[in-house]
């Protein structure tokens, strides 16, 4: 009985963390995720390679990449993530 309670005791603490370090961390709302994107894309300079910010959806996040002329995958520079809920 008290391997069961330490198991769920240390489950629960997981979660716990999961959950503080979702909600401490990240943007309160995709507005404030995009202003920080696109102040960080106008520090950039643009003469070396194409940069732009694009908002992904599925996992709420703004994108400052860099795209190639040559059709490779853009290169990903940061992600700013907001918080969904």
């Amino acid at each position: 009985m008290k391997v069961i309670n330490l198991v769920f005791q240390g489950f629960f603490l997981l979660v716990l963390v999961l959950f503080l370090i979702y909600f401490l961390t990240g943007y309160d709302s995709a507005f404030e995720a995009d202003q920080y994107c696109h102040s960080t894309l106008s520090s950039y300079d643009s003469l070396t390679g194409s940069y732009g910010c694009d908002h992904d959806t599925e996992t709420h996040q703004w994108i400052l990449y860099e795209s190639n002329d040559n059709k490779e995958p853009a290169k990903i520079i940061k992600k700013f993530r907001y918080k969904f809920l």
